[in-house]
């Protein structure tokens, strides 16, 4: 399952990040987003626009198509 399939409001614990840039994944990693981390979907805007994630209290916007990268577990 990838984060594009989790409905808003819901949890997940993110499963792998490989598959994403390595640019994004240091973003992320410095952010505190990693393997492991689970986070809350807050918001995902319309028309392919990015989702609004919440990890550890802090909200980040993740692009779409990196958004498709990123398998998670939902919880």
């Amino acid at each position: 399952m990838f984060l594009t399939d989790i409905k808003p409001g819901s949890k997940a614990r993110i499963l792998d990040t490989g598959s994403v840039s390595d640019m994004v994944r240091r973003r992320l990693i410095d952010l505190g987003i990693m393997e492991g981390s689970i986070i809350n979907i807050k918001r995902i805007l319309p028309f392919g626009g990015p989702f609004a994630i919440e990890s550890g209290g802090q909200w980040i916007g993740i692009r779409r198509c990196e958004a498709k990268r990123i398998q998670v577990e939902a919880i």
